[in-house]
């Protein structure tokens, strides 16, 4: 550490000290008397300007700033798992047992337990030369993850001595040839992408649990995704849905700069969800980092840096890893904050000029990667943020950046979610431009007419968007009787498939499969009312049929059974057909 910076200046978050000769950019730096956290992010000869992590309240002019002399770390070890943290990393139960329910003033504690012990199970073997990215070992960090414990990047050797037994995240597990001590943990500046081997394509999807996402707008492991989406269209909702049902070893929530009541919401509901897959809590397999709207705008800047790097450590074991951050409108806001603190020159809506580019450095940080190391490990880290424009207008900065970056654009109706359709998503602005890459593993899998069905759908849903304009000028009447069946079908197929509860015990995850197979019962039932039409039967008695019901209870059929009884629905569908003609 090297002391001597003075405060000559405070202007909300941001702090200006001189005599900070030596200091570098995003040093971590301790602030006044109270040792506040901090970072600086401009240097002008020996003055520098500091972001600050906490209130800055009650600083005074003349007070002392010492130079940490290292950047802001992640720290990334066994015990990650199940934890709370703040936006810099400081865990909020320690924190709670230490102040109360508000952070004291320069208020720390280790994000890893220095007291917990772990047991280690070495799977490399003295003599052997390793680098980074190689296996030490093994810790069982849940009854889930397995925990590898790797070489750092930049060490490198001869393993000279390695141990077996039960350890805190401090002690050295092995030792190398040159006398470097390995321990259980290891430390990383958020602000710098972890190294890995090789970036593939995306080739394998991300399944959501969601039929509107995973047949209409399918998302890549390894992509990136955002849910744009006025005040109350349910971008919380569908996050914490995610959270719990999509297809990821680990997930990492990233609250950034959310109401409080909702943070609250995550903090008491995450720790009572279990697991639909495995029955055990789902906090055996998250991180959560907090970060409220009334909490100082520096930390929330900082939070999506430390979520993303827990992520990356996670994807360098070769876990599937998904990021959930809520919202990153927040960050936005954080970050044009900070930039009219410094008066640099605004851009669109006062947003910092550079606003496109940071999001753009956050997104590559996802993606499917081969870990560096022995073996074929291979990782992903699937980015999904929720966005919340003001006003509901996708024509802000913040939306149309992400939107330049993203795969996948999930966009939120209000009008469907003031009529309680959830997902709420408007299937007329969403896309993704994934669908060629992992189509073919799609039909591999789930269905080898996944892609036509996909296709009427979407025809489908068009084709109810031109018929309602001409209802509501003319009223439903005037329509032909194919085009009033057309109307019947896409309504059901609205309210009883791209509709899911998350409350739900059998709807609230739908698998892929499922999904396809209820899609190819919908289409099949309007192809045979077309038909029907066709050999002159009245509208009235097609619209009668008694497979309706069935079709319409399909979402809450348990799976044990559902694709027998699906397929001898469609089957008697085709009969029904036959027989006709």
């Amino acid at each position: 550490m090297t002391e001597g910076g003075i405060i000559v200046r405070v202007s909300g978050p941001t702090v200006v000290a001189k005599s900070m000769a030596g200091a570098r950019i995003y040093n971590r730096v301790l602030v006044g008397k109270d040792h506040l956290p901090g970072e600086v992010i401009r240097l002008e000869a020996d003055q520098a300007t500091i972001q600050v992590y906490e209130d800055t309240t009650g600083l005074g002019l003349g007070e002392g700033v010492t130079d940490v002399g290292k950047p802001l770390l992640a720290e990334l070890g066994p015990g990650l798992l199940g934890s709370v943290y703040d936006g810099v990393q400081r865990p909020l139960h320690a924190i709670l047992g230490m102040s109360g329910d508000f952070i004291g003033k320069g208020c720390a504690a280790p994000p890893l337990d220095r007291e917990k012990s772990w047991e280690f199970r070495p799977v490399a073997r003295e003599g052997d030369v390793v680098g980074t990215g190689d296996v030490l070992g093994v810790v069982s960090e849940t009854s889930r993850v397995d925990h590898l414990v790797m070489v750092p990047p930049g060490s490198g050797g001869t393993i000279r001595r390695i141990l077996a037994g039960t350890f805190s995240v401090l002690e050295p597990v092995a030792f190398l040839a040159d006398g470097t001590a390995l321990p259980l943990v290891q430390s990383w500046p958020v602000r710098t992408p972890r190294p890995f081997r090789k970036r593939l394509p995306p080739t394998l999807p991300f399944i959501t649990g969601q039929r509107v996402f995973d047949v209409l707008f399918p998302l890549a492991a390894g992509g990136a995704a955002i849910i744009p989406g006025g005040f109350g269209t349910g971008k919380t909702v569908v996050e914490q849905s995610l959270a719990r049902h999509a297809g990821a070893d680990v997930i990492v929530f990233v609250g950034c700069g959310e109401r409080g009541n909702e943070m609250t919401e995550v903090l008491e509901d995450f720790p009572k969800l279990m697991d639909p897959s495995t029955g055990r809590p789902l906090m055996e397999r998250t991180v959560l980092v907090v970060n409220t709207s009334n909490m100082p705008v520096a930390a929330r800047e900082a939070s999506v840096y430390t979520g993303i790097t827990i992520a990356e450590y996670y994807r360098d074991m070769g876990y599937r890893v998904a990021l959930l951050a809520d919202s990153i409108s927040r960050w936005a806001e954080a970050l044009r904050e900070i930039s009219s603190r410094l008066e640099e020159m605004p851009g669109e809506e006062g947003y910092p000029t550079h606003l496109a580019s940071r999001l753009a450095g956050f997104y590559e940080r996802g993606g499917q990667i081969s870990c560096l190391g022995g073996g074929k490990r291979e990782g992903t880290v699937t980015i999904v943020s929720a966005v919340s424009p003001p006003g509901g207008d996708f024509s802000e900065p913040v939306t149309q950046s992400s939107q330049r970056i993203a795969g996948v654009y999930w966009a939120l109706d209000p009008a469907l979610a003031h009529r309680r359709h959830f997902p709420a998503v408007d299937w007329k602005k969403s896309y993704s431009l994934y669908t060629g890459a992992i189509d073919d593993w799609f039909r591999e899998n789930v269905s080898a007419e996944c892609t036509a069905l996909r296709g009427d759908l979407m025809a489908l849903l068009q084709r109810e968007e031109e018929l309602q304009e001409v209802v509501q000028m003319v009223g439903i009447d005037a329509l032909q009787e194919q085009e009033r069946i057309v109307l019947t079908v896409s309504k059901m197929v609205r309210e009883h498939f791209l509709r899911q509860s998350a409350y739900s015990d059998t709807d609230a995850s739908c698998r892929p499969e499922k999904a396809f197979l209820m899609l190819k019962a919908f289409l099949s039932f309007h192809t045979l009312c077309r038909d029907l039409l066709a050999r002159k039967v009245s509208v009235e008695t097609v619209l009668a049929l008694p497979f309706r019901e069935e079709l319409e209870r399909m979402k809450e059929l348990p799976a044990e059974g559902f694709r027998e009884t699906v397929d001898a629905l469609i089957a008697r569908i085709e009969t029904e057909r036959g027989r006709e003609r």
